[in-house]
């Protein structure tokens, strides 16, 4: 098998690998949009004394409400104390996002984050929850036990509007008591710079008896892919996680596929006394944080219009008459930030999905970031990081291209075998094995080094496909997004056409069906790069325009080593 036939294959390994996730991808058809009405009639109701996690999944309280009355708005911590608790939406506003609590549940029905904005309008900021028809996901929490209220409980916050201003910090609280002498607070913090919200639930206890209450804390979403997102198409091969996820010290990361909780048969852990839960879409993430050292039950769960819940539930300890009892937990609600989130807690770096070469993908982000840093601007970076990791790469590449070169200088010669022997294959093959053993020249030495530098190029794909740095990221001119395709595909022109140089440098196969193949090659990869990122596009092309300057010098440099009979030196 000769250098072309073998690096053909690989790069149609390459691309079939990334059409064929596409394909999966393409198994799971997009949810139906659910109504109002739909949601809100066959979501399961909370029966009274629940006795198990899915006793208290979403009831009738999830229906989409109607919008609160506009309130003035009122900033700092003491805004609790501003105005008297309604009925309707309460909203609070950070330096990070802005918060919709309902006081239906005093769930949390809508995020919005101020520093990131929407896919494809640059003028709106992303969602990341909202309880809207179609990209429902909303985060619930409640009390179990005989007389304690759950999220389907009515709640009342003190104002309808909270700002956190110029403070560090602001507390949200919502009150609860239709049962006589047991007093439920949900207590909410948010703090300046931050993305995680701190949650308690507390208990006073002046009902006469003692109660030992469990608390759960979760997410309900539907099915459909995230604001912005799709399932892909056949030609991106871009296929993202949209999901549960479970981690625990014992069984370290989980994802939890809607299609696993559709035929029951998740698998993750269910008890712990450490890790968290999550739900993970590409570039971000929800996740509860619960302190560790805490037994907890873990549980996904599906409900009727492909609705999901994910969450985890915890004992409290037993609450006497006239005493008072507390849980907490942590919220992360924000971007995908590895370096960022892989603080809050152990594993949580993992919902940034770099695919199965996470061990090369990681690091390579490591230096791009590093490199931002300095030039600020994630084009250039992706430029700069290219050349680094050409340079890095320069002997191997100098073995490849030499020997490609002086293939290309017997190109004459293997001409002359073919005219000879015509269509026998055997005596052709035997005539260029010999040939190759006089002039000694490996056919195959350009196939190692291509083959020791495919899994870093499939590595950069997922760092340009999973870094939501690159989210919204411009480079020049017409590239105000490196993370979706080139709008007027110049960049894919300009790829496919360096291809076709590429192809030219280097030796032409000795099959003309090969040599078709070639050079049609570079026209199927532009029209599939079309649909790419323009990030990974500019990568690649960077690599191809190194490549060429690169092969062009050593073609060079063989010809000029020819002897005067047009043999290569050994």
């Amino acid at each position: 098998m000769d250098t072309q036939r073998i690096i053909a294959l690989i790069v149609f390994l390459f691309s079939g690998m990334l059409l064929f996730e596409a394909w999966n991808k393409h198994q799971n058809p997009k949810v139906p949009q659910l109504s109002d009405a739909a949601i809100q009639s066959q979501l399961p109701a909370t029966p009274g004394a629940p006795a198990s996690v899915p006793s208290i999944l979403p009831s009738t309280a999830t229906a989409v409400p109607s919008a609160p009355a506009q309130t003035a708005a009122v900033s700092g911590p003491q805004a609790a104390q501003a105005m008297p608790g309604s009925q309707g939406r309460v909203l609070v506003s950070t330096d990070l996002f802005d918060i919709e609590f309902d006081q239906q549940g005093a769930d949390i029905r809508q995020v919005t984050l101020k520093t990131h904005l929407a896919r494809g309008d640059n003028k709106r900021p992303f969602k990341l929850m909202q309880d809207k028809v179609g990209a429902y996901f909303v985060a619930q929490s409640g009390l179990l036990g005989a007389g304690l209220p759950s999220h389907t409980a009515t709640w009342k916050a003190e104002a309808n509007r909270y700002d956190l201003g110029a403070g560090n910090t602001l507390e949200v609280a919502f009150t609860q008591q239709d049962t006589p002498g047991i007093l439920v607070r949900k207590v909410f913090t948010f703090t300046k710079g931050s993305y995680v919200v701190a949650q308690r639930i507390e208990i006073k206890n002046d009902s006469g008896a003692e109660i030992a209450p469990s608390a759960y804390f979760q997410f309900l979403r539907d099915g459909n892919p995230p604001e912005g997102e799709s399932h892909g198409n056949m030609f991106t091969g871009i296929v993202t996680y949209t999901g549960p996820a479970v981690f625990t010290d014992a069984k370290k990361f989980q994802k939890v596929e809607f299609a696993q909780i559709d035929k029951g048969k998740q698998d993750h852990i269910k008890q712990a006394s450490d890790g968290w839960i999550a739900m993970v879409q590409h570039y971000f993430v929800s996740a509860w944080l619960p302190a560790n050292n805490q037994a907890r039950e873990y549980f996904t769960q599906k409900w009727p219009n492909q609705l999901y819940s994910a969450g985890y539930k915890v004992a409290m300890p037993t609450v006497k008459s006239g005493e008072s009892g507390k849980v907490e937990t942590s919220l992360y609600l924000g971007p995908q930030e590895i370096e960022k989130i892989k603080l809050l807690a152990p594993g949580l770096d993992l919902v940034v999905d770099y695919g199965w070469l996470t061990i090369i993908a990681y690091p390579m982000f490591v230096i791009l970031s590093w490199i931002h840093k300095i030039i600020a601007n994630w084009g250039w970076t992706i430029v700069i990081f290219t050349i680094l990791l050409k340079l890095a790469f320069f002997p191997l590449n100098q073995k490849a291209g030499r020997e490609m070169a002086r293939m290309r200088t017997l190109a004459p010669k293997i001409e002359a075998l073919r005219a000879r022997y015509g269509d026998d294959k055997v005596k052709l093959n035997q005539g260029m094995m010999e040939l190759y053993r006089t002039e000694k020249v490996n056919p195959l030495g350009g196939c190692l080094p291509i083959l020791i530098q495919m899994p870093f190029l499939i590595a950069m794909y997922w760092v340009l496909v999973g870094a939501v740095e690159l989210r919204n990221a411009p480079w020049i001119g017409w590239i105000t997004d490196l993370t979706i395709p080139d709008p007027f595909y110049v960049l894919p022109v300009i790829m496919g056409v360096s291809m076709i140089v590429q192809t030219k440098l280097n030796p032409a196969p000795p099959d003309p069906v090969q040599a078709k193949v070639m050079m049609i090659m570079p026209i199927v990869f532009s029209i599939m790069f079309f649909f790419f990122p323009a990030g990974l596009v500019l990568y690649w092309t960077m690599q191809n325009l190194l490549g060429i300057a690169q092969q062009w010098y050593l073609n060079k440099t063989a010809e000029a080593h020819l002897n005067p009979k047009g043999s290569a030196k050994a």
